[in-house]
């Protein structure tokens, strides 16, 4: 039965000790042998290990005491926020870890709001109490203030000696809820929960909700718990990859029914019928059963050839009695940071897609269109979540595919409405229509929080006004400052980040999450080069800082462009409006020096030659344009 199963995750921000702590754990229940374990033993991507964070998540299944517990080892990178929410949905329990050196920050709030929109018992985790720079005393108070739980409810541990993870997995099985039900209808619980956070300035109370335990599950859950006899299946994917030999592997958690060997399955958003060849759980390695049960984690091994059609968030039923309706939450998540992905050699135009074609199979988010460029050639336009996402994927096609690639100014998409109502949602600068015909230009904006030390607020702030946006709250905990803002997302996207880090000599963290799209006075900010309009260099935005961007970005330009035999202008446009030039200037060859004499004729009757020939190679020549004056936005100082 479901009473003797507990399904939990742990949430944090980066590199405070998540995967750690899910080694210690399957150390201590016996689940991997000393002899396999190797630290970060989940994160089993190169670049996971390489880089020291999760970028796809992995569940496993342990024993502890009599007890079957579910661990699911989720992302704390902001642009996997989807994929955490869907994880948080398919468990009842949270383990929440804060570093003891580095204390709350920003990515560890994000969590903290999924965690309480799906209605999770929170577990609170001092980890790393034994480094010598732990302040333990503080960090709890910061929890406290946060969270509203008592000192005692927090357990000091250490991931790296393994102290005090037996105290996590015994309050888990003494305090975390039995699996439950999800209701057939909607949750309600993130509006509910973002009035509470912003009454309070990112400082909650959570009051009761920290100990409630199977007794005090709130009256709509009671009744899904209790009334929901049904028969139908229904379990919801959390995550989903493309494995070359066995095609798309689901893992799910089941909420009704069952879901048996060779059933022939449905994804219910998708309206995609599949079979199940093989179901089974991970510990941590694939562990085949006849079955998996209600209030189970496991995985399911279909037929179906890419994750796009089964996405996470989506509701598996049997196909031959299939459920009425899918599990709430589902939503398709949609790239909002797109670059241009050019081989150097277009030799290798057919291997970049192809690679991109794999990478897509395993990445559902991952959206592409190919693109041509007169100077690049042909490539893909690719979509991505964010930053982070970008530069996985660009590691990704380099090291394992080793492509050698081109990649342009990333940019986010807009929403443009023309002259006769038509409307258009754009990707890049050069999809702009002419813009006599546009009537409106809507950019999306972000909902950023920033959490700092208070002596370090005005510089942060005053980057804030700098790049468009304003501050909407401004909270405490303990000695330090959480600023809530918004902002425009074109404007973060390149040195934002660097800048906050370089503000706030690095104790800053940030996250972030799309709010909507607003009308704004955009323009395309075109480059020239030698009188040639480059497509691939243009970009979004707003008329009060072309100016300014047009003068710097043409100085960056002039530095990565080389000299050529003639003079080379460097301009920024606006339509027909030139609004700033640099000139690159030619290289001077000295045609006069084998003429030995001192006579003016011969020597201007020369250099008048030259001139003409340099006229025409202007006219006619081609300016070799290097990878680097695509990424020169990235470089902004």
């Amino acid at each position: 039965m479901t009473d003797k199963i507990r399904n939990f995750c742990i949430i944090a921000h980066i590199d405070h000790g998540k995967s750690t702590i899910a080694d210690r754990m399957m150390e201590l229940t016996g689940t991997v042998s000393r002899r396999e374990m190797k630290s970060q033993l989940l994160d089993s991507m190169e670049l996971e290990r390489e880089k020291g964070i999760t970028i796809k998540l992995a569940p496993v299944q342990m024993h502890w005491q009599g007890f079957e517990l579910n661990l699911i080892d989720t992302p704390g990178h902001v642009d996997f926020s989807y994929e955490v929410s869907r994880s948080l949905q398919a468990v009842e329990t949270a383990v929440l870890v804060v570093d003891a050196t580095q204390g709350i920050q920003a990515q560890t709030l994000a969590n903290v709001y999924l965690a309480l929109e799906q209605n999770l018992y929170i577990i609170p985790v001092i980890n790393k109490v034994d480094l010598p720079a732990a302040d333990v005393e503080k960090v709890s108070l910061q929890i406290i203030n946060l969270l509203g739980c008592s000192e005692e409810e927090i357990i000091p541990a250490s991931a790296k000696t393994g102290y005090n993870i037996d105290k996590i997995l015994d309050r888990i099985i003494e305090k975390a809820p039995a699996p439950r039900k999800i209701s057939h209808g909607t949750n309600n619980s993130t509006t509910k929960t973002k009035d509470l956070l912003a009454k309070n300035g990112a400082i909650i109370s959570q009051g009761a909700n920290n100990n409630r335990g199977e007794d005090q599950l709130n009256s709509s859950e009671k009744l899904s718990h209790q009334a929901n006899n049904s028969t139908t299946t229904r379990a919801l994917i959390f995550d989903s990859y493309f494995d070359d030999y066995r095609g798309v592997v689901l893992y799910v958690r089941v909420f009704e029914g069952e879901i048996p060997k060779n059933a022939e399955i449905q994804m219910m958003a998708a309206r995609i019928n599949g079979l199940a060849l093989e179901v089974g759980n991970l510990t941590p390695k694939m562990t085949a059963r006849t079955s998996l049960k209600e209030g189970e984690i496991g995985y399911i091994v279909t037929s179906l050839k890419s994750t796009r059609e089964a996405k996470v968030g989506d509701t598996v039923t049997l196909t031959k009695n299939p459920a009425s309706a899918p599990l709430p939450g589902y939503k398709n998540v949609l790239p909002f940071v797109y670059a241009g992905f050019f081989p150097v050699s277009n030799d290798q135009y057919e291997e970049l897609k192809e690679a991109v074609e794999k990478l897509a199979m395993s990445d559902s988010a991952l959206v592409f269109e190919p693109e041509n460029s007169p100077v690049l050639g042909f490539g893909l336009r690719i979509g991505f979540l964010g930053l982070l996402h970008l530069d996985i994927i660009k590691e990704r096609l380099e090291r394992e595919f080793k492509l050698n690639l081109v990649i342009t100014n990333p940019s986010t998409n807009y929403e443009v409405t023309t002259s006769d109502g038509a409307e258009l949602n754009i990707r890049s600068a050069s999809d702009l229509p002419d813009q006599s015909t546009v009537l409106e230009i809507r950019e999306p904006w972000v909902k950023g929080e920033i959490i700092l030390p208070q002596n370090m607020i005005g510089g942060v702030l005053d980057l804030i006004n700098k790049k468009r946006g304003h501050q909407t709250n401004l909270g405490y905990i303990e000695d330090r400052a959480v600023i809530d803002f918004e902002a425009p997302m074109a404007n973060l996207l390149t040195d934002f980040y660097d800048q906050l880090k370089s503000i706030t000599s690095g104790y800053a963290s940030f996250n972030y999450e799309l709010a909507d799209y607003r009308p704004e006075d955009l323009v395309r900010l075109d480059f020239l080069v030698a009188g040639n309009r480059m497509d691939a260099l243009s970009i979004m935005c707003h008329r009060s800082e072309a100016d300014a961007l047009g003068r710097e970005i043409t100085k960056k330009l002039k530095e990565v462009i080389p000299r050529q035999n003639y003079e080379v202008a460097l301009q920024a446009a606006i339509g027909a409006k030139i609004i700033a030039r640099e000139t690159i200037g030619a290289y001077r060859k000295d045609v006069t020096v084998k003429i030995h004499t001192g006579d003016r004729d011969r020597k201007a009757k020369l250099l008048e030659k030259q001139k003409k020939g340099k006229a025409r190679m202007k006219r006619f020549g081609k300016i070799d344009i290097p990878s680097e004056a695509f990424t020169v936005m990235l470089k902004r100082d």
